[in-house]
C-alpha cells in the first residue's frame, strides 16, 4: 500500500515553510534566542499563524476552524521544526484539542474560536497538576489558558486561568518556560483516561514532528554546506567516510518521517496500533534528530562550533524536544511492552 501525503497536505506544508523562509528566517530567529528576555513570541509571526489557520488547524468549523487532523497538524509542526520557529502553536493547537475533545459546549464556545483565530494563548502540559504546582510550562506566561492535569496521578483535566507565571530557563532559546501559580481551575468534563491517554500521543505526534522537521532541514544544510566546503582541494562531501554517514541519516531521517506520519494517521483514525506507532514515532524521530544535529556541528567543521553558527539553534532544541513525552529509551520501552509485554 503506498501512503503519502496528498497534494493538499504537502501544499499546506509548502506554505508555512515559504512564509518562514522569505519573512521569519534563522537571522529572525536568532533575535529571538539573543533576546532571552522578550516573551519569544514575535508579532508577526503569531499573525500569520492566525491568519494562514496555523492555530486553527484542528479546531471543528462550527467555532470557526478548519476542522482539519493530526496529519495536518504534523505537517505544521514538522515545518516549524525545519525553521526552529519560535512560539506557543503547539500548546494552543494541544490546549484547543483538549477543549474540543472534553470540553463543555460553554467551553468550547468560550475559548474554541479565540484559540482558532490565534486571539487566545494555549499551553499543555502533562507535569504537575492544577493541585499541586506546574513548574514547567511551555509559554506558561503568555498563555491565556493551560490545560494540566487536575491531580497528580489521576485521571482527569483542568482548565486553567488566571496564573502567575515566573520565568523558568532555558537552554534552547527558541522557547521560553515559566512555573505558574495562583490560578482558577475548572474542570474538563469530557475528560476519561482514554482520552487523556489520546491527547498526550497527539501532544506527542507533535514533538515527533518537530524533531523529524529539524532533522530534514538539520541534514539539508550539512550535505549543502559539505558540497561547497573544500580540502585538500575537493569538496569533503567527496570523501567515502563522510557520504556513508550522511547517506545513513538520510535513511534514518526519512524513516522517521514515515513513522511520524502514520502515527498521525493511526491517531486519527483510531487505529488499534495507534499507542505502538506513536512510541516508534518518537523513538526514531528523538534518536535521529539528535544525530542529525550533532553531524551537522561537526561536518560543518570549526564554523559549526560557534555561537555565529545557526547549528546550535538545532541541536539544542531537538535536545529539549527528544526528552518530551519520553526519550529515546522511554519510548523503546513503551515499544517493547506493547509488543512482547512487560
Amino acid at each position: 500500500m503506498f501512503f503519502a501525503l496528498t497534494s493538499d497536505q504537502q501544499e499546506f506544508g509548502a506554505a508555512v515553510r515559504d512564509y518562514l523562509a522569505e519573512r521569519f528566517d534563522l537571522a529572525a530567529v536568532r533575535t529571538v534566542v539573543e533576546n532571552p528576555s522578550d516573551d519569544g513570541n514575535p508579532a508577526s509571526l503569531w499573525r500569520a499563524a492566525g491568519e494562514q489557520g496555523w492555530t486553527a488547524v484542528t479546531v471543528d468549523e462550527e467555532h470557526d476552524g478548519l476542522g482539519l487532523g493530526l496529519v495536518e497538524a504534523q505537517v505544521i509542526a514538522r515545518a516549524l521544526g525545519a525553521g526552529v520557529a519560535p512560539g506557543p502553536w503547539r500548546g494552543t493547537v494541544l490546549a484547543a484539542d483538549a477543549i474540543r475533545l472534553a470540553g463543555s459546549d460553554e467551553q468550547k464556545a468560550a475559548w474554541l474560536p479565540k484559540l482558532a483565530a490565534g486571539e487566545a494563548v494555549g499551553a499543555f502540559t502533562t507535569r504537575g497538576s492544577a493541585a499541586t504546582g506546574l513548574p514547567v510550562v511551555e509559554y506558561g506566561a503568555l498563555a491565556d489558558v493551560v490545560v494540566a492535569p487536575a491531580e497528580d496521578g489521576l485521571p482527569g483535566l483542568a482548565l486553567i486561568t488566571g496564573a502567575t507565571a515566573s520565568p523558568v530557563g532555558s537552554y534552547d532559546g527558541t522557547t521560553r518556560l515559566a512555573s505558574l501559580d495562583g490560578w482558577t481551575a475548572e474542570a474538563l468534563p469530557g475528560t476519561t483516561v482514554e482520552l487523556q491517554k489520546q491527547l498526550t500521543d497527539r501532544a506527542t505526534v507533535l514533538v515527533a514532528a518537530d524533531l523529524v522537521g529539524i532533522a530534514r532541514e538539520a541534514l539539508t544544510r550539512t550535505v549543502a554546506y559539505d558540497r561547497e566546503r573544500t580540502q585538500f582541494g575537493v569538496p569533503v562531501g567527496s570523501f567515502q567516510a563522510l557520504k556513508h554517514a550522511l547517506a545513513d541519516l538520510h535513511v534514518g531521517v526519512t524513516m522517521a518521517e514515515h513513522a511520524a506520519l502514520y502515527a498521525a494517521h493511526a491517531v486519527d483514525a483510531g487505529l488499534d496500533g495507534a499507542e505502538l506507532a506513536v512510541a516508534v514515532a518518537k523513538a526514531k524521530s528523538s534518536d535521529v534528530a539528535l544525530q542529525a544535529t550533532a553531524a551537522m556541528i561537526q561536518f560543518h567543521g570549526g564554523i559549526g562550533y560557534t555561537w555565529e553558527h545557526e547549528a546550535h539553534f538545532f541541536y539544542k532544541r531537538a535536545k529539549r524536544l527528544a526528552g518530551q513525552y519520553g526519550d529515546v529509551a522511554v519510548s523503546r520501552e513503551r515499544i517493547a511492552s506493547l509488543t512482547i509485554g512487560a
